[in-house]
């Protein structure tokens, strides 16, 4: 068979079982570090674009989303890649091609994770560089935010992406170590931050953080017309740059959607990179443990603790003057309540606490290139990738986080869902490699992307409906269109499981 395979596949050998090692040592201290990584828990609290964010209905509702969305995360786009890898000890750019078949799979799920881990290194490397300058005062507008060029910020980026890069090419064993120090830095602020405010979230008023913005947008709109009105009395041919009018508060059921949608479309190519991971576990029961711990328990735990210290902040009264941007990101907040020096330390810290995740995805990166492209050095393709994730960072193109996060939920939400349904009708074995582009596979991802990113264009076209949760959307597509094309005979002639496969 082997003769019939692609160059990628023929040259996949198996993670012997001797170089495995338990869950707490690989799986979850890696996911612990994705999970904890700042940009995802600060972001939480001023999700979906409206005035008082997703704390507009209360706490509860947010916590609740949180936890619905960590099980959501470790059930539906973890399990089943984690299972695939730990009883293959192949990664997920060889178990795909059952799904997407042995051609197929070299574009997706390969070529595609990998490419989108660069996207993912520069959103790291552009936010680290990005708190370092905000922390120092290098190179900031008058309003506070970073101007670009910047030389500190690219300086900065720059070095932060070639050492992640470094440390992902050296391997899961290296990126692991670097992961087992460094989550305890943001879950210790995240402690210390709580305690510091968990007097006030018994007091804390949905209403104050709804006015608060409302008084950060009108404070936005009165200094952009006034530096409007003094550029043009200097004769300067200028337009008005207004800042965008969030949305009305939303109601609870509403902030549960949209949190779901954030934590998982963070989370959704960490998720299908479990078949990389676990390729390292020893066995089922720790796929398990590592996702429990690694991901359900650090979701909850980061992003709880996070939003209730933004609660607890402004319950005590403590929130220092915010602008539209940051009243409800507890990076900023923290200076009212920890003073602007501590502050300043901990923003530091939290910088030099993101290297892990920037390490896993030049780690899931490398893998992918060194998959699909046997022959290829690692160091170039890797290299190469490094300077487009340098590129969106130096730039400034990596600051949209939340629609980032949205649009690599829909990317991979049908992916997940496609393998899951696959394994579903395998009978919880790998089915090997299928010939081709395995039209099942490729047909129900099309439609889930085009589903989970509608909202995007559904505007463009003048239309009112909108998608909620698109990344669970983009999977529950992805799975049932999968498993209906498959009965219906759509699945490519399977080559059979490789000889190296343990079952």
């Amino acid at each position: 068979m082997a003769s019939s395979l692609p160059d990628y596949l023929a040259a996949a050998r198996p993670v012997p079982q001797d170089k495995r090692a338990p869950w707490y040592l690989n799986v979850a201290q890696t996911y612990a570090s994705v999970m904890l990584w700042y940009v995802f828990w600060s972001s939480l609290a001023g999700a979906g674009g409206t005035f008082g964010g997703t704390l507009s209905a209360g706490i509860w509702p947010l916590l609740l989303a949180i936890l619905v969305g960590g099980l959501i995360c470790y059930f539906c786009f973890y399990l089943v890649p984690g299972l695939l890898g730990m009883k293959t000890g192949l990664p997920l750019y060889v178990v795909g091609t059952s799904t997407y078949g042995a051609q197929g799979g070299l574009i997706m799920p390969g070529f595609l994770m990998g490419i989108l881990q660069f996207g993912w290194l520069g959103v790291n490397a552009f936010m680290v560089a990005e708190v370092l300058c905000k922390c120092f005062g290098v190179g900031l507008t008058e309003g506070g935010a970073v101007q670009f060029p910047n030389p500190a910020h690219a300086l900065i980026a720059i070095v932060f992406a070639g050492g992640a890069a470094f440390m992902g090419l050296k391997g899961i064993q290296y990126v692991a170590r670097v992961a087992s120090l460094f989550p305890v830095i943001p879950l210790v602020i995240l402690v210390v931050l709580f305690v510091s405010t968990i007097g006030g979230v018994g007091k804390f008023d949905s209403a104050v953080a709804v006015n608060t913005g409302k008084t950060a947008y009108a404070d936005a709109v009165a200094k952009a017309e006034k530096d409007h009105a003094e550029a043009v009395a200097k004769g300067e041919d200028v337009s008005l740059k207004a800042p965008d009018k969030p949305g009305e508060p939303m109601p609870a059921g509403t902030v549960i959607l949209v949190v779901i949608g954030v934590v998982v479309g963070f989370f959704a190519t960490a998720g299908a990179a479990g078949a990389d991971l676990a390729m390292n576990s020893r066995n089922a029961n720790d796929v398990q443990w590592g996702g429990l711990v690694g991901i359900a328990l650090m979701t909850l735990i980061a992003g709880g603790l996070a939003v209730l210290v933004v609660a607890g902040t402004y319950g005590a009264g403590k929130v220092p003057a915010s602008e539209l941007k940051t009243y409800l990101d507890p990076l900023h907040l923290m200076s009212g309540v920890i003073g602007d020096t501590t502050a300043k330390v901990f923003l530091v810290l939290l910088a030099i606490s993101a290297f892990p995740g920037g390490c896993f995805s030049a780690y899931i990166a490398a893998t992918s290139f060194k998959t699909t492209m046997p022959k290829v050095n690692p160091y170039l393709s890797v290299g190469l990738g490094t300077l487009v994730s340098i590129f969106l960072a130096v730039t400034g193109l990596a600051a949209q986080v939340v629609p980032f996060f949205l649009i690599i939920g829909a990317s991979f939400g049908p992916i997940c869902g496609a393998m899951a349904a696959d394994y579903l009708l395998s009978g919880g074995r790998w089915a090997g490699p299928r010939a081709g582009f395995n039209p099942a596979g490729w047909i129900s991802w099309a439609v889930g992307f085009a589903v989970g990113t509608a909202n995007f264009y559904l505007p463009l076209l003048k239309v009112e409906m909108r998608v909620p949760c698109e990344p669970v959307v983009a999977f529950l597509v992805g799975f049932v269109l999968y498993y209906a094309l498959a009965k219906a005979g759509m699945e490519s002639k399977s080559l059979g499981a490789l000889q190296s496969e343990r079952l």
